[in-house]
């Protein structure tokens, strides 16, 4: 059986398909920053710099325009993991059926393909927007806006890079790069109803969500489906025909059955 090579050729504007548990850090670095996504997250970060150079609000307004986007990035995620991503309630309605099957689903049924890793852009920013946008307003003004939003897009693309980084197969010699890949790796094949966060879990700790071990809790049945089973695909089907199917198997066994994992 031959290896399969951390990237496959297929058509499109990205034109490979990447696994990062057979790539390099620097290979994730080269692909990084070659996605749409976080191309299209760069321009509009440094268009709210410039928004801010043009209008800008006085500095202590826009260091606390700056503070609140921070502040409330890790939040607004937990609340949309937890609460919309780890909903069931999507799958039920054939109009948001394919966005929940998009923005989460297919990122747990194969946690380590990076395509379906990244969000789409139609989902993240406006979720940034509206997160950042109103209260930079508030503090002060289009430019408090501006530098507020101009934060949520950066921030977006750290989490998504440190992201990435978790899902690469090494043992990071960072202490805390070293936890938060091991609660996030706990999350997507151990039990999927904590550890919300990717680099921040300090709302897990707050609503009581965080484990350290997978010994603290039971191997989870719907880790890498959610919750949307064989049984409730009978009742709900969208997400099923758009999927080709229901799988129930951890990805290694589809990877081993399909010929593509390494000897």
């Amino acid at each position: 059986m031959k290896p399969m090579p951390a990237t496959t050729a297929k058509p499109g504007f990205w034109k490979k398909s990447h696994h990062l548990d057979r790539m390099t850090l620097r290979e994730l670095v080269f692909a990084y920053l070659q996605y749409p996504a976080i191309v299209i997250y760069l321009g509009l970060a440094a268009v709210g710099i410039g928004l801010w150079a043009w209008r800008p609000a006085p500095i202590p307004n826009s260091l606390a325009a700056i503070g609140a986007a921070i502040v409330l990035f890790p939040l607004v995620w937990y609340l949309l993991h937890r609460w919309v991503l780890h909903s069931q309630w999507m799958w039920k309605h054939s109009l948001l059926a394919a966005t929940w099957k998009r923005i989460h689903y297919d990122h747990h049924q194969d946690p380590n393909h990076l395509e379906v890793l990244f969000g789409s852009p139609a989902n993240v920013v406006p979720t940034v927007a509206a997160a950042t946008i109103p209260v930079g307003w508030m503090i002060g003004g289009m430019g408090g806006a501006a530098a507020a939003f101009a934060t949520g897009m950066i921030t977006t693309c750290v989490n998504e890079f440190f992201h990435c980084i978790q899902h690469l197969s090494y043992r990071p010699k960072n202490r805390w790069l070293a936890a938060i890949k091991q609660r996030h790796m706990a999350h997507h094949f151990h039990d999927e109803t904590g550890n919300f966060g990717i680099t921040n879990f300090g709302w897990d700790r707050l609503f009581g969500t965080m484990y350290n071990k997978v010994s603290d809790r039971a191997k989870s049945a719907t880790v890498f489906n959610l919750g949307y089973t064989p049984e409730v695909a009978e009742r709900f089907p969208h997400v099923a025909r758009l999927s080709g199917g229901v799988e129930m198997r951890p990805p290694s066994h589809r990877h081993r059955a399909a010929g593509n994992t390494p000897k």
